[in-house]
């Protein structure tokens, strides 16, 4: 599978989970067995970074972003990115578009950073009496595009939360371990497929997560 069927696989994947026909693509791509990925996004302290870990890597390998023109500008790169929000209903809001495309324009274009610091968002902290079990667990899942690539019974890019809660079932680290797996990302678990990390989860939302996949 060349990078750009890889692609198409992952926007339709998106895209059929984002108008409810996450089952029906889920058993179409089944057999599909993805390439490795070896290529990766160029680490930055920007805080766009971060969110291209997560939310580009949804549709896009690292190559794709590569290959693009090395002339682009901040407003061209950002452009292309708020074409993700609007045409293919990405999981991203204004804020995420702007934070992507200085990251890119910098990174891959030599441009200076405009939106302040060039630290990454801190780990935020822990919310004093809010429970876990306050999170609102699909709002997550959406806010962060999980369902692009979990589907609860079916794998899609990475395993099916039943599957996940099968194998952890008689570890009574469990849920410990899930949360720092969501966290961190990475990859070899489950294949070689790169989960991105999610180190801008609250604490709370963390332990929801992972309760919620156990529970499957």
């Amino acid at each position: 599978m060349n990078i750009l069927n890889l692609i198409a696989m992952r926007v339709l994947s998106a895209a059929a989970l984002a108008l409810g026909c996450g089952a029906a693509w889920a058993q179409a791509v089944q057999s599909v067995t993805l390439p490795l990925e070896t290529a990766r996004l160029k680490p930055s302290k920007l805080a766009g970074y971060q969110l291209a870990l997560q939310k580009c890597g949804i549709c896009h390998s690292a190559d794709y972003i590569s290959q693009q023109p090395p002339a682009m500008t901040a407003a061209q790169w950002t452009a292309e990115v708020r074409k993700m929000e609007h045409a293919y209903a990405a999981p991203l809001s204004d804020g995420d578009v702007a934070q992507i495309g200085e990251y890119l324009a910098v990174t891959y274009g030599g441009a200076k950073p405009t939106l302040g610091p060039v630290a990454a968002a801190p780990v935020p902290a822990a919310a004093p009496g809010v429970p876990a079990a306050a999170v609102d667990v699909q709002a997550v899942l959406k806010a962060n595009a999980c369902l692009g690539c979990h589907a609860v019974a079916q794998k899609i890019v990475g395993p099916a939360y039943h599957d996940v809660a099968t194998r952890y079932k008689s570890d009574p680290q469990a849920q410990a371990k899930l949360e720092a797996s969501i966290r961190a990302g990475g990859s070899g678990k489950w294949g070689p497929v790169v989960m991105p990390p999610f180190a801008n989860l609250s604490p709370q939302e963390l332990k929801a997560l992972a309760a919620f996949v156990l529970k499957q």
